[in-house]
């Protein structure tokens, strides 16, 4: 195998920042930054049960990704895949209404629009972010031990979400567009903005050209949501239904491996279904496969070795090193969710992925690192940040389209839930 320049460096850098080592944390190390992120909740907390100008009004209180006194880029709307991150360290009884709350203001959306926008933005509703809904209403029922009728309500909801939104052949919804796959788009049907539904505005694995793309992670998330919803038909001795979804799912996963799974490279990649292709770039969403239990257990190991292609002393670089980091376009764009940035629900997703398959080392030694990696910056600065350089982790990631934002939602509770869960 040729290696080419951006392997190499790779690989230099990689020799000299890991190994199989994990920090040496203690609850007492970590308890003064859950001191201030349970102080920090309030902060984060909002309430519009009106529409004002373009602000959605809301039935319940929710949370905000973050809050900075004096920053002009702020936040007063509640986003979809934000809000699921965020709750993951809160599912406790002292959060329960803000909890529910913020699930029941997702489903309200649904209902009201026949699509849970980005977020609760009049200007934000041409698009979705990445689908969740399934997997926020069994955190919910289970957490708080919720009724069946609660379950059957909110299960239907998220069906409709899922026949309507993500199986969508047409505007305002032209999402399944290839052999049953689905992709990220936007109704202005504008790649860069059927990016941002992603969730990873900007990224290089999508060459700016998004709407091209069958996304891996996108097709997993659905993929859960058909196995979700099996299993909630055999909660209910439905077993002719239940089997009917099982079988959605297993076309799904075979679509899957067929398009997206490289063998050689021992992972998952998006799919450009217009090229007919897989791309090239190497990321952390190829283990949403595991999140999702759709790998094989053969898959789960090769995608275990090649976490060695993403670690570093910080903990995991959402991308492969890449010779550029910028997407070639008009004009060049800087994409944060790339190397040398680390994320913190990718990190949740990779980390949960490994448990499932029963890598308990490989998932407490990237949990650990994570949480040295916030940790320290924290003790240095007094913040947490949205995102992480975990390549250099005493320096500032790589900086996006938006300004770099601290206090983070969707970190904190990541942080916190990872604490609990290995210290």
């Amino acid at each position: 195998m040729v290696l080419t320049r951006a392997d190499k460096l790779r690989t230099k850098i990689q020799n000299l920042s890991i190994g199989k080592k994990q920090p040496k944390l203690s609850i007492n190390d970590v308890q003064p930054a859950l001191d201030y992120i349970q102080a920090y909740w309030h902060k984060l907390e909002r309430y519009h049960p009106k529409d004002d100008e373009n602000i959605i009004g809301l039935p319940n209180k929710f949370l905000v990704p973050s809050f900075e006194e004096g920053h002009e880029f702020d936040f007063n709307e509640m986003y979809y895949w934000d809000s699921y991150f965020m709750v993951q360290g809160i599912l406790d009884d002292q959060h329960k209404e803000m909890v529910i709350g913020t699930l029941d203001n997702l489903t309200y959306l649904f209902e009201r629009f026949n699509v849970i926008p980005n977020a609760s933005r009049l200007y934000l509703s041409s698009r979705s972010q990445p689908p969740l809904l399934t997997s926020f209403i069994w955190d919910v029922y289970e957490s708080y031990d919720l009724d069946q009728k609660w379950l059957d309500k909110h299960i239907d909801i998220a069906r409709r979400e899922y026949e309507t939104v993500w199986l969508g052949t047409r505007k305002p919804n032209a999402r399944q567009v290839y052999r049953g796959l689905s992709r990220y788009y936007d109704i202005n049907y504008i790649h860069d903005i059927a990016e941002t539904e992603s969730g990873w505005d900007m990224t290089p694995r999508f060459n700016r050209k998004a709407l091209d793309y069958l996304p891996i992670d996108l097709n997993c998330l659905l993929y859960k949501y058909e196995l979700d919803f099996a299993r909630y038909y055999q909660l209910k001795d439905d077993l002719n239904a239940s089997a009917e979804w099982e079988q959605k799912a297993e076309t799904r996963k075979q679509t899957i491996n067929d398009l997206m799974w490289s063998n050689l490279r021992g992972l998952f990649f998006d799919y450009n279904y217009v090229k007919e292709k897989r791309g090239t770039v190497s990321s952390l969403a190829a283990y949403y496969t595991m999140w999702a239990g759709l790998a094989s257990d053969e898959q789960a190991e090769k995608l275990v070795k090649a976490l060695s292609r993403f670690e570093y002393d910080g903990g995991l670089a959402t991308t492969d090193l890449q010779p550029n980091m910028y997407v070639i376009g008009t004009p060049i764009t800087p994409t944060q969710w790339a190397y040398p940035n680390g994320w913190a629900p990718l990190h949740f997703i990779v980390i949960e992925g490994l448990e499932r398959y029963g890598y308990h080392k490989d998932a407490e030694r990237i949990a650990k690192k994570w949480l040295q990696t916030n940790l320290d910056w924290f003790n240095e600065h007094g913040v947490f940040l949205e995102k992480y350089n975990v390549v250099n982790p005493t320096k500032p990631p790589q900086k996006g389209l938006y300004p770099s934002q601290t206090g983070f939602g969707w970190t904190n509770s990541v942080f916190a839930y990872l604490a609990k869960k290995y210290l």
